[in-house]
């Protein structure tokens, strides 16, 4: 994008002044800290996979900015998301429930914002609260001082943002604007005393992938390796065997991979290549020359070649990693600023930064994009935490992002809801030892959906993965992650299961019944 000037709101940014004072008792029989209470700083993008963040894989990019924090707070090694799809995710993170229990289970359906979250109940407890950038979640946000989000799923250049019911467009690049928006509004705070939580969520990197223009030219000449299981046969696992995610067939030429000729020879399914087409006419005229620049020797290099087969589906692979990875960078460097913010103001001894994504993402294993699966990419998810004066290094413990909502609370001081599944954090930040949880629970809804990934329940423990597939496919996976971390063998059923089969069934009802056996249809 052509450089412009930071715009730092697009609407008023108000400073709570009609909030209660910060309470002397913050709930009930919960005295206010002595100290000053910790400011809380959550980072979360879209779509951001493990991989390619350098604190956790070394092998396609180097993040140095969001290093900073793993090296000066931890890293989780075992960070899951409870339903791999954006609006649930971010429903689990605000009620720090699953799916079911905060009835969110899948895109189509809208956020009730009238329920218990994390931000309301520190909103009450006298913090200044705001949220900025992707909400997805189709109803207002609330329990917000202010709140200026994207439309939808947001767009990369020039996006729209609805700034509390006033809807206006912003020049520039997205992931520049959102952290625009940030600062702004915490220069805006007023030297009061209270702690602020601010929900910085990033677009990218979002499909389709489109780079700010200043990194158009980054990883052009690099040769990304291709995963090992690039050219997965699913065999055994029937729910692989449906899905329309693949970078070979269903990866877009034209919306995804940016190959709208000015020619109008290169053709792909009609309406995913009209939406790719428009993506590009809608381009300012400054970005579509940046664009003609970069993308247009590809586009006739790629007609020259006449590629099929293997060499079409690698071709598409390449292509679609240095994207990413470009838009990645944007995100780095701009989690640089917001830190250096930090840092220059003083607040970095005084608030909590954490960074994740609302779920992973496939880097081509098994030949994928997307999410949704149970599978290890798209149930992991990156996270990093820096707690001032707390422990350094790496958190082993089996951890899901139903778990923020009560770490921020408890960290704040307030009493956490007992409608609340997950369990804080803040005992393992400070470096405690403390009773565990030895599972993890999954539970995937949207189906049908664009990529016809059969909803799914499970459970992950450190070492096993039991899945159950259904909605007119009944079909059950068995995975042994020491000896298979790529998932390729389903051992469901073989000699030999029987008895790890039945413990993790019987831990899978146990745990279905906590967490959804409440929540599940009544039936006659």
């Amino acid at each position: 994008m052509k450089k412009r000037d930071p715009l730092r709101t697009a609407c008023r940014l108000t400073a709570a002044a009609t909030l209660p004072l910060f309470l002397p008792q913050i709930a009930a029989g919960k005295e206010k800290p002595k100290e000053q209470p910790m400011n809380i700083l959550f980072i979360m993008c879209d779509d951001h996979s493990y991989q390619t963040l350098s604190a956790y894989d070394t092998r396609y990019i180097r993040t140095p900015n969001l290093d900073r924090i793993a090296r000066d707070g931890v890293r989780f090694t075992n960070s899951f998301v409870a339903n791999s799809l954006s609006g649930p995710s971010r429903a689990c993170m605000l009620t720090g429930k699953h799916s079911l229990a905060n009835g969110f289970t899948d895109n189509t359906q809208r956020f009730d914002n009238t329920q218990t979250t994390f931000p309301k109940l520190l909103q009450a407890a006298g913090y200044h609260t705001a949220v900025v950038g992707k909400w997805h979640l189709k109803s207002n946000p609330t329990g917000f001082d202010y709140w200026n989000i994207l439309i939808g799923q947001g767009e990369y250049y020039n996006p729209r943002f609805n700034c509390e019911g006033k809807v206006s467009r912003r020049e520039g690049y997205v992931t520049e604007l959102i952290t625009d928006l940030a600062i702004g509004w915490l220069d805006s705070l007023p030297a009061d005393g209270r702690p602020f939580c601010l929900l910085l969520h990033h677009k990218a990197p979002h499909r389709t992938w489109m780079p700010d223009t200043r990194d158009l030219q980054l990883y052009t000449d690099s040769l990304l390796p291709l995963p090992d299981n690039f050219y997965d046969d699913y065999a055994g696992r029937p729910a692989a065997q449906e899905q329309k995610m693949s970078i070979a067939k269903d990866m877009d030429l034209v919306y995804d991979l940016k190959l709208a000729d000015k020619e109008n020879e290169i053709h792909s399914a009609p309406r995913l290549e009209r939406l790719g087409r428009n993506l590009y006419t809608s381009l300012p005229p400054e970005d579509q020359a940046a664009w003609d620049a970069h993308y247009g020797p590809i586009i006739q290099r790629f007609k020259e070649a006449g590629l099929t087969g293997k060499a079409l589906a690698e071709w598409k692979y390449q292509q679609y990693m240095r994207d990413y990875l470009r838009v990645v960078h944007a995100v780095d460097r701009n989690v640089g600023r917001i830190l250096d913010y930090l840092d220059a103001h003083g607040l970095a001894e005084n608030t909590l930064v954490v960074y994740t994504s609302d779920q992973g993402f496939y880097m081509g294993e098994h030949g994928w994009f997307d999410k949704r699966f149970m599978y290890e990419e798209s149930m992991r998810t990156p996270l990093l935490m820096r707690l001032p004066s707390g422990k350094r290094g790496d958190i082993e413990e089996l951890v899901q992002n139903i778990d923020y909502a009560p770490t921020f609370l408890e960290l704040a001081g307030v009493t956490v809801p007992e409608e609340m599944q997950g369990e804080s954090l803040l005992p393992l930040l400070q470096g405690k030892r403390t009773p565990w949880r030895q599972s993890l629970y999954y539970h995937y809804f949207e189906y049908p959906a664009e990529h016809a990934v059969r909803p799914h329940y499970g459970v992950r423990t450190d070492r096993w993965k039991l899945i159950r597939f259904y909605g007119g496919l009944d079909a059950w996976e068995l995975y042994d992650l020491r000896e298979d971390p790529s998932e390729m063998r389903n051992l469901y059923g073989e000699k030999g299961t029987e008895r790890i089969t039945a413990r993790l069934k019987k831990e899978l009802e146990r745990l279905r019944e906590q967490y959804d056996g409440p929540f599940l249809p009544k039936t006659e």
